[in-house]
């Protein structure tokens, strides 16, 4: 009794020390997100308005495209500050995959997701963990991969749970992957024994793999 009531000490202090880290990579998230994803949606709202401003004596037409262009892109920008503002709250894994769909679609690539598991035996820890890796390999398409499908397939085992993704873009050249978020995706993901495996044949695949926690504390007595 006493060791059972010593390891589920170490075990409620472990998960204490988790969700610590997890507050702070969300917070190190929204820094990254303002910088990188808003900053560049900003950045391409002033070019397109530096265009439309040499269009609008030359080429009426096309000016008037790009100035609906400007429009979509300051409401996904809008969207953006709107998801930075309240993303401190931990996100589900159902909650991050309406919001990644969304974004996919609005950049045109068509997206399939196949969810083959009890999300209720998904810990909340490991769900906002696999959230933030999944926005980041989503966001790495839509930026980098020139895809036009993407796959996404959440599955498990009796030991381990696996979110896959996938697109049919260019691949993944060694500059892509050190300067677009893996490294960052590993660290998270080694928080909870998980780990990131990347394949770049015919397009990009990200598979990450999460260790189930064992629940029954008796085991280890």
């Amino acid at each position: 009794m006493n060791k059972r009531m010593e390891l589920e000490s170490e075990l409620d202090e472990a998960n204490a020390k988790i969700k610590e880290l997890v507050k702070r990579e969300e917070r190190t998230r929204i820094a990254r997100d303002l910088h990188d994803t808003l900053g560049h949606t900003l950045s391409l709202i002033t070019l397109k308005s530096q265009l439309v401003e040499r269009l609008i004596t030359k080429d009426k037409n096309r000016a008037k495209q790009e100035v609906k262009e400007i429009e979509l892109t300051s409401r996904i920008a809008l969207d953006q500050v709107r998801e930075l503002v309240t993303s401190m709250k931990s996100h589900t894994i159902m909650e991050e995959l309406i919001y990644v769909q969304d974004i996919l679609q609005t950049a045109n690539i068509q997206v399939h997701t196949n969810i083959n598991i009890h999300m209720e035996s998904l810990p909340i820890v490991e769900q906002s963990m696999l959230s933030l890796c999944l926005r980041e390999a989503v966001t790495n398409i839509v930026k980098h991969s020139k895809a036009s499908y993407c796959w996404i397939d959440l599955k498990d085992t009796v030991e381990n749970t696996y979110l896959i993704v996938a697109d049919d873009g260019i691949g993944q050249s060694r500059e892509w992957g050190e300067g677009n978020g893996l490294k960052g995706m590993k660290e998270r993901l080694s928080l909870i024994n998980g780990a990131l495996t990347v394949h770049t044949t015919n397009g990009s695949v990200l598979e990450m793999q999460v260790p189930k926690v064992k629940k029954d504390v008796e085991t280890y007595v």
